[in-house]
């Protein structure tokens, strides 16, 4: 079956992010202000999607307070209508075992019941947010997603009318969607999301680009992406076997090496450079909602 690349592509811009620290940049976006604008810069850019995290303004380390999701996308929708949310369900997975026994989660582990971890997407309805699939090693941690819990998700968020994007970091990943949509936990064909270059996941490259689209859902409208170096390599790459691209400080904070990107925006407009110098056209978040069938 030949996969075209898509006659318009849609930009979706990771903004903030999870794991990616302040000290790390000083550019990384960290209050609902610095959030939204930098959303709304990216927008403007070419993104046709916001994916949003927060963090606590004061510390600048990762939330999941509802009451600053809500103040993010209140500034984004009081300034643009048309920009498509996606709000992350990621964080809560993550475990780390204590030193003293491993049964006993330690310092780092975020580990939260699943209904907590969309609780923000049932209350503020949000067009698009993240479902991960992934159970793997990440750093010297372990992130758990079991079947049980994505399920228990999948019905809250298909309950709340809002889109899942089901995230993929290995294998296993493509195959459990495939088995949720047979199920009919989950409705297809999906909107996924490849997840290139996360050590112990899949390996930021062509081949391995092309293994795992051949391993989605039949039908399935789809994103790839990478990680720091590769993060500009793979935009081309997942246009060119048919896909969606995403770039953002969640990702990558470099324009080139040693080059820390200065907003968001940069990022966006890098990357619609490339895919115009491809051929592509970029789609508008009018014409992503029309794609993606949301209202």
């Amino acid at each position: 079956m030949a996969h075209q690349p898509p006659q318009k592509v849609i930009i979706t811009c990771a903004i903030t992010g999870n794991l990616t620290r302040p000290e790390q940049s000083p550019y990384l976006p960290i209050t609902p202000q610095q959030i939204a604008d930098s959303a709304l810069e990216a927008a403007e850019a070419g993104a046709a999607i916001a994916h949003i995290h927060v963090r606590d303004p004061e510390t600048g380390r990762p939330s999941m307070s509802i009451e600053l999701y809500r103040d993010v996308m209140d500034r984004i929708r009081s300034r643009n209508s048309k920009l498509i949310i996606n709000l992350t369900t990621g964080p809560g997975g993550r475990f780390v075992p204590s030193e003293e026994d491993p049964k006993v989660a330690g310092p780092g582990t975020t580990l939260m019941a699943p209904e907590r971890r969309v609780e923000h997407v049932e209350i503020l309805r949000p067009e698009i947010c993240t479902l991960d699939l992934n159970t793997m090693n990440s750093g010297g941690q372990v992130v758990i997603n079991t079947p049980g819990n994505v399920r228990k998700m999948a019905a809250l968020i298909r309950a709340a009318g809002v889109l899942p994007e089901l995230e993929l970091f290995d294998s296993g990943d493509c195959h459990l969607a495939r088995d949720l949509i047979a199920e009919g936990v989950l409705q297809g064909p999906p909107l996924c999301t490849l997840v290139l270059g996360v050590k112990y996941g899949f390996d930021a490259s062509p081949e391995t680009m092309l293994y795992a689209r051949d391993l989605l859902p039949p039908g399935s409208t789809w994103t790839g992406f990478g990680i720091g170096r590769s993060e500009f390599p793979m935009v081309a790459q997942a246009w060119l076997l048919g896909g969606h691209v995403r770039v953002g400080m969640e990702d990558n904070l470099y324009m080139s090496k040693g080059v820390l990107a200065k907003t968001n925006a940069e990022l966006v407009t890098h990357a619609a450079g490339i895919l115009k110098s491809l051929g592509a056209a970029i789609a508008s978040s009018s014409e992503a909602r029309e794609l993606l069938k949301l209202s």
